[in-house]
């Protein structure tokens, strides 16, 4: 009892840093990078992206909460310094964001969208409030705002040869069922405005068939061409569906 009666509480580091209007900073920068890493977030939760609403908050909050640390610590010379290291910490964290098969790469906007919500946090925790929203609202514009655009660009025919990417979808069946098989793609491709080049039919094992349907140049959404291959995979007489992509230099 006499160690605790003659201690001096005021040697405690942690208690002589305890300054209200700072904490009160604190608050208002970790707030704001909360409020709106959520906005980035539930676009991203909406859209069943592999980082959804909560990744995203994290990520705000987690860099607003080290620039404002080093901004408390050591001012703005050390507040620069961190958020250089948030940036390729960010970096890291995109990568294990991106997912490379089936000659595609996805995750590439997963990752954009991490690193803004980091620029978010960051703004906030440099008390940068209005820089922060400003860079939210650019955040969701180039994952919404341009999505009407990006459609259109897609859907734009292109010089077949300047494309770099051809596209085909194969289905293997019975070669009894060929004709109405090869229908059912036709229809499939078309619905999802994907025009068909040509088909090309070759013997495959036993009494089956490899049906190629190559797609004209334009350029194609991976995300729609998996879908259209489910829907004939589950289409009766089918044996098997895929696409394929080639690359010429």
């Amino acid at each position: 009892m006499g160690f605790i009666r003659d201690f001096d509480w005021r040697s405690l580091e942690a208690i002589h840093n305890i300054n209200l209007n700072s904490l009160l900073d604190t608050l208002i920068s970790l707030a704001a990078a909360f409020v709106l890493g959520t906005l980035i977030g539930v676009e991203r939760q909406y859209r069943q992206r592999t980082a959804g609403l909560r990744t995203h908050v994290l990520v705000a909050v987690g860099a607003a909460a080290f620039v404002d640390m080093a901004n408390r610590l050591t001012g703005h010379e050390g507040a620069v310094h961190i958020t250089a290291y948030v940036v390729s910490g960010v970096g890291f964290l995109g990568a294990g964001a991106i997912m490379k098969g089936d000659a595609s790469i996805r995750g590439l906007n997963t990752a954009a969208t991490l690193w803004g919500s980091a620029a978010v946090g960051a703004c906030a925790g440099a008390d940068l409030l209005l820089e922060a929203v400003c860079a939210t609202l650019f955040v969701l514009g180039g994952n919404t705002w341009l999505r009407p655009l990006v459609n259109l660009v897609e859907r734009a025919p292109i010089d077949g040869k300047s494309s770099e990417a051809s596209y085909s979808v194969c289905v293997i069946c019975n070669r009894q069922d060929q004709r109405r098989i090869r229908g059912h793609l036709e229809v499939l491709l078309e619905a999802a405005q994907y025009p068909v080049g040509g088909f090309d039919i070759h013997p495959f094992a036993g009494n089956d068939v490899q049906i190629f349907a190559t797609l004209l140049p334009i350029s194609v959404d991976v995300d729609e061409l998996d879908r259209v291959v489910e829907r004939l995979a589950a289409v009766e007489g089918v044996n098997q569906a895929f696409w394929s992509s080639s690359v010429t230099e």
